[in-house]
């Protein structure tokens, strides 16, 4: 058994070690908001915080995961800036891309909370969105920076 902590929650898996993360949360912990595209960490699509850093989940293990901290877009608060932005903004077209987009966005912010347009750019160049709502994500990030700045963090 592999214990493991999901938005704040303890949870156990009786998997292989060598388990991508991405499939445990999936396919044993019903979270199917984590997505698969790629498989080799390329499109940024599983990303997930694990300690508050933007991971690629089809690239860690569940044994490497451990029980650290891991967080799935549900485990975002609904007023989280990143949430409200992305509502205000109306970024998702089709929606398949954006959870992950959207908890890189939370770990960008984290590291850089008042962001150029640039920083915007080069911090989301590795994500890929087939609906190109890429315009609308740069709004929204830059949004939820003003709305963290506003509230204070």
């Amino acid at each position: 058994m592999i214990t493991l902590q999901v938005n704040g929650t303890s949870r156990q898996v009786d998997v292989d070690p060598e388990t991508p993360l991405l499939w445990v949360l999936r396919d044993n912990l019903g979270i199917t908001s984590v997505k698969y595209t790629c498989g080799i960490a390329e499109c940024g699509i599983c990303t997930v915080l694990i300690n508050g850093a933007a991971v690629r989940s089809c690239s860690i293990s569940v044994a490497e995961a451990g029980a650290q901290k891991i967080t799935t877009v549900e485990g975002l608060p609904d007023d989280h800036p990143v949430k409200r932005a992305w509502i205000e903004k109306q970024v998702p077209q089709c929606g398949y891309c954006q959870p992950g987009i959207m908890l890189q966005t939370v770990d960008f912010l984290s590291r850089q909370p008042d962001p150029t347009d640039e920083q915007i750019n080069d911090a989301m160049d590795d994500v890929i969105c087939r609906c190109g709502s890429h315009p609308r994500i740069r709004k929204a990030i830059r949004r939820a920076a003003e709305i963290a700045i506003k509230h204070g963090g």
